[in-house]
């Protein structure tokens, strides 16, 4: 995510929408991959990423500067997408059959890097699925997204000390999924 000139963000919370299209041009596409990791499902993501632009249209005008804009929109996005992916959840419609997404790829149509890059990310959903909502957005933000532990900490709004003992828990459950066998049955 690029960083977004100071001067935008005051003038997009001044209900300058050109600003606010320049903002929205440079932090949907990281809204959209962070919600795709954590709901595991683009219509959900998509949903995920309209609704953070909403909050944020409705709530810049608030926003103080005493955090990192990076950092606020982690949480919101972060937030959003743990609470999508736990309705998705409790309507019964949150597990992907992920073979089925393999059989039904075209055969020969993908290169074969693509088809490649499409298998790895399969197994990393299916490790995903293995944790917590808790435990996979702080492996999500640490380990895909890059963030420090302190920019986690901030955009969950939870103690540094909390996301390291996700993170290894997060860790020590998929150990424990690789010792038992599971992993290879969810790849």
């Amino acid at each position: 995510m690029n960083s977004i000139v100071p001067d935008v963000l005051a003038r997009a919370s001044q209900g300058d929408m050109e600003a606010f299209e320049q903002m929205y041009k440079e932090t949907s596409g990281f809204v959209y991959s962070v919600a795709l990791r954590i709901t595991r499902n683009s219509v959900d993501a998509e949903e995920v990423t309209q609704d953070v632009f909403m909050k944020i249209y409705h709530s810049l005008k608030d926003f103080e500067f005493r955090s990192a804009f990076k950092t606020w929109i982690y949480r919101i996005t972060v937030n959003a997408a743990i609470n999508r992916y736990r309705k998705t959840i409790r309507e019964g419609k949150g597990r992907v059959n992920y073979d089925n997404i393999i059989e039904s790829l075209p055969g020969g149509s993908l290169a074969s890097e693509e088809a490649v890059q499409n298998d790895n990310e399969v197994r990393v959903d299916a490790l995903l699925e293995l944790l917590s909502s808790e435990h996979k957005s702080c492996l999500i933000l640490r380990e895909i997204e890059g963030l420090s532990y302190q920019e986690i900490a901030a955009a969950l709004a939870i103690p540094v000390n909390t996301v390291r003992s996700r993170l290894k828990r997060a860790r020590e459950a998929l150990l424990e999924a690789a010792r038992k066998g599971l992993v290879k049955h969810a790849m």
